[in-house]
């Protein structure tokens, strides 16, 4: 069900509940890169848990109470049996969540500041490359309106990085 809260409303919930908490328990202006990697986290959570447990849940039964059968204890059957065995859909779980954090807009413009400057602190504004794109794309021409583009290219290259790594870990193991 968290999953499928718009973006905005999780910004909302940022600036009345994660950026005063912020700025009174932590210090700064509480609009900073720690709101934002908060807010991410909260909104990829459940991408990340429901398809892990969509994977966990494939795994067919018998493999776990072969474990047990031999002695495993709980604790090593999801060790070394369950979480091997639906590693691929986990590691796909999370590739999915770390894309759908990068493309996000909305919530992070809400609670990251939009400083246009290079942060010294994770308690320092700062704006992403979407954010800047969503932005700045309404009233950019000539070399501003392609230098949002080649940002564009930017982040689908980190994503295909991103990607590929996961596909070569996977291939490894």
């Amino acid at each position: 069900m968290l999953a499928g809260i718009p973006s905005v409303v999780y910004g909302f919930w940022g600036l009345v509940f994660v950026v005063p908490a912020i700025r009174n328990y932590v210090g700064g202006p509480g609009l900073s890169i720690l709101a934002g990697s908060i807010m991410l986290a909260i909104m990829i959570l459940p991408t990340i848990v429901s398809i892990s447990e969509v994977s966990l849940l494939a795994v067919p039964p018998l493999y776990k109470e072969g474990a047990l059968a031999l002695g495993a204890t709980q604790w090593q059957t999801i060790r070394g049996v369950l979480l091997p065995a639906a590693k691929s859909g986990i590691i796909a779980a999370i590739i999915l969540g770390v894309g759908r954090a990068i493309g996000e807009t909305m919530a992070v413009i809400m609670v990251l500041g939009n400083a246009v400057s290079l942060p010294a602190s994770i308690l320092d504004p700062a704006r992403t490359l979407t954010t800047n794109i969503g932005i700045e794309m309404g009233y950019a021409s000539g070399d501003h309106s392609r230098a949002l583009f080649a940002t564009g290219v930017v982040l689908l290259i980190i994503i295909m990085v991103l990607n590929s790594v996961a596909q070569l870990v996977l291939r490894r193991r």
